[in-house]
């Protein structure tokens, strides 16, 4: 049959639910944000002479939701008017709602028993074939349509977004075992062509790909902080773009997500886990439980490994120091090999240099890394079947600049397989493959594509890409450069389009680029049907040149 989403449904109000019903109408789906019915009046309609049958009351989640959205930064949503696509309601009034719809997202509280009611009052409303999914962080896709028919679970899939969901690519799709293949390549094709997501399918394990590793790779911060006796501020020098991970490194950017968000992914982990290896790195460490338990939550709650102070001077921002629970000022690490590294100029370059230091950072750096490409290697066929998913999840879930698997060819399989044997670790089973292979790399270029080493067939397979997508740096690699100076480049794209790409400094705009502009224009007057302006910088543009 031929698919489509023409109208959606959201159910669950809060920071995500909102934020996926907001970017849903982003893309010009009118959809249905429903939330529970509030059991109590707040001040604001007691004033009012509200009462708790007054629809504004009972549908208030929903629209505090959407107003949320207006307010919120980064902007949610495209343009303010989008909001206009977004129709507030609640669980008791309007489930009936969900007969027109042909996408239903669940977003509430992350309980099985709560997931597992709504979806059962869903059935009786859904139409049937349309598709439900639930954006779980990590719980069982299956169990949570436990006890729901075959057409049910036949239509069902996890369709797990990134936070805040207009600005994060990775879109992971959790088929559950009776998903039809058909709902798995719609959800796929939709997620990269509609929604404009880089899209993994995963398997339906606890916290399937990018949580697993990048919460394994948190709990395993953290632990070896203790271990080697840094302080929080330290660690995020060292966990930074240095490691080609964001500037907000690793406690800034817990303190974005939520101590609390990243204690339950461990958790769930945790339960789970039979090695007890993997259990003891996800096993809750006491600061980190006593910070939540005191409501340091981070950027939501106001303070958590930072805190933003008012001083004489202004504000400035202070650091937590775990050992006495109390914040001070931050100091610059004073570690040999992290400026070594940072006197690099390639990403790749700085993570050599630092994991291959001798002080004290450089081991620290070393075993966190080295942590995180065995956990990774030995996942590979239990959370996702093949290396590029994985690699694209830690990139588009966590904006790291390197998969774990493009890690180890960065620091040299060979290398790392004797560091670890040296070391008394075991060597995981694909690298072992790949080594017996005669291969050296999970990675290789050929003719200006990418082959990735493919542990069943112990070959190597090009890579993929969505035809939805284009990629410009296989394109360049195959001399479809039509022109270019230092501020821009002409590039076919196929099918009589051609790409103007800025690479100035900061896509700055100056003579260069102008001239390409020029000499564009006159290219595709001649030669082609028209043109796309793209490029890859953090930002489009830093706007013109001022000298």
């Amino acid at each position: 049959m031929k698919r489509s989403v023409q109208k959606a449904a959201v159910l669950g109000a809060g920071v995500m639910g909102a934020t996926i019903a907001g970017h849903l109408a982003n893309v010009g789906i009118p959809t249905y944000l429903l939330d529970i019915v509030p059991g109590t009046l707040n001040p604001d309609e007691e004033k009012k002479g509200l009462t708790l049958e007054s629809p504004q009351v009972r549908n208030r989640f929903a629209v505090n939701g959407i107003a949320n959205l207006l307010k919120s930064k980064p902007a949610a949503l495209y343009v303010p008017e989008n909001a206009k696509l977004l129709t507030p309601g609640n669980f008791e009034d309007n489930m009936n709602c969900l007969s027109e719809c042909d996408l239903i997202i669940e977003v509430v509280l992350e309980r099985m028993d709560i997931k597992q009611s709504l979806f059962k009052k869903v059935e009786k409303n859904w139409k049937p074939g349309s598709i439900v999914a639930s954006n779980t962080s990590g719980l069982s896709i299956n169990k949570m349509i436990e006890g729901r028919s075959k057409e049910f679970k036949q239509n069902f899939a996890g369709m797990h977004f990134f936070n805040p969901p207009r600005y994060m690519r990775l879109l992971e799709i959790i088929p559950a075992k009776e998903t039809s293949q058909e709902i798995v390549d719609f959800m796929v094709d939709f997620g990269e062509r509609i929604l404009g997501k880089g899209v993994v399918v995963c398997k339906d394990t606890p916290n399937f790909v990018a949580n697993r590793i990048g919460v394994f790779g948190m709990c395993a911060t953290v632990k070896a902080m203790l271990e080697f006796d840094l302080n929080a501020d330290d660690v995020d020098e060292l966990t930074g773009r240095v490691m080609g991970h964001p500037k907000s490194a690793s406690f800034r950017t817990l303190d974005m997500v939520g101590l609390d968000v990243m204690l339950h992914v461990a958790e769930t982990v945790y339960d789970a886990a039979e090695d007890p290896d993997e259990k003891a790195i996800f096993a809750p460490v006491d600061f980190l439980q006593k910070m939540v338990d005191s409501k340091w939550l981070g950027d939501k709650t106001g303070q958590g490994f930072y805190k933003r102070v008012k001083t004489e001077k202004g504000k400035e921002v202070l650091v937590l120091d775990y050992k006495t629970m109390e914040y001070r000022p931050r100091q610059k690490a004073g570690f040999g090999s992290l400026s070594d590294a940072k006197s690099k100029k390639k990403p790749e370059k700085m993570l050599r240099t630092l994991v291959n230091g001798r002080d004290k950072a450089a081991q620290f750096a070393w075993k966190i890394t080295k942590q995180q490409l065995l956990y990774a290697a030995n996942l590979l066929g239990v959370i996702a079947d093949d290396i590029q998913s994985i690699d694209q999840a830690m990139k588009w879930g966590f904006n790291w600049d390197f998969g774990p698997f493009e890690m180890w060819d960065i620091l040299g399989v060979s290398a790392v397989v004797e560091r670890l044997k040296a070391e008394g670790d075991r060597v995981p089973k694909v690298v072992e493959n790949l080594l017996a292979s005669g291969k050296t790399s999970f990675y290789e270029k050929r003719e200006g594509t990418r082959y990735i080493f493919d542990q069943i067939t112990k070959a190597g397979a090009p890579e993929k890409f969505s035809e939805s997508v284009i990629f410009l740096a296989p394109l360049k690699e195959q001399n479809k450069v039509i022109a270019k100076n230092d501020g821009a480049s002409l590039i076919d794209i196929g099918d009589g389009v051609v790409c103007l790409e800025f690479h100035s400094k900061s896509n700055s705009i100056g003579s260069d680029i102008v001239n390409m502009m020029n000499y564009s224009v006159k290219e595709i007057e001649k030669n082609y049907e028209g043109m796309v302006v793209a490029n890859y910088g953090q930002h489009f543009s830093v706007g013109a040149k001022t000298a």
